[in-house]
């Protein structure tokens, strides 16, 4: 039933019953392989999981094993930046006091299409000529969305009726950062 280059080909078949009560066959749950030995690949624009497995495994359906060392990613389109869930770093400026964080956490949240929202409270200490050291604080907001779903310039909008001024949000993509890529199997 599986080719021979099937991650399913080793699996063993279990009897279960379907939605009509009848007893059939299926595979059971596949686990993980443990992967050990491995290397990287840099995400470029235009990568493909195909074309990934046949410059590693000379081998185009061999795609599975580059998904199965990546566990962290729940669909390999997440891999390489093209899953539905994109993030975006919004860069923020408050105006005087304490920034209305709680309100733009439950603004954002009660977008539909927003699946998280992380702020950003940073400072960062700038040396200054002369031996000064001055602190540097920068304020941001990263929100992962549905990426067909919610338009930035909307994310945008909602942000500015908090109170914050924002600046253009930058993709938090795959790009330029690395997947892991198990050895062959001999």
């Amino acid at each position: 039933m599986f080719g021979r280059l099937s991650r399913y080909r080793q699996v063993p078949d279990i009897a279960v019953t379907d939605a009509r009560g009848r007893v059939v066959a299926a595979k059971d749950v596949r686990p993980l392989p443990r992967v050990t030995g491995t290397f990287t690949h840099t995400v470029d624009s235009g990568d493909r999981l195909d074309q990934l497995a046949f410059s590693y495994y000379r081998q185009p359906l061999q795609y599975w094993r580059v998904c199965d060392a990546n566990p962290e990613f729940l669909s390999p389109l997440d891999l390489l930046d093209g899953g539905p869930l994109v993030t975006h770093r919004f860069p923020l400026t408050a105006g005087p006091g304490a920034p209305p964080w709680a309100l733009l956490v439950r603004t954002l949240s009660g977008t539909v299409g927003v699946d998280a929202v992380t702020v950003v409270d940073e400072v960062t200490p700038v040396p200054q000529p002369g031996g000064a050291v001055v602190q540097r604080t920068d304020l941001a907001v990263l929100v992962t969305h549905v990426r067909a779903g919610v338009a930035t310039e909307a994310l945008s909008g909602a942000i500015r009726s908090t109170g914050f001024a924002v600046g253009p949000p930058v993709e938090q993509g795959r790009l330029g950062r690395p997947v892991v890529v198990p050895p062959p199997v001999s």
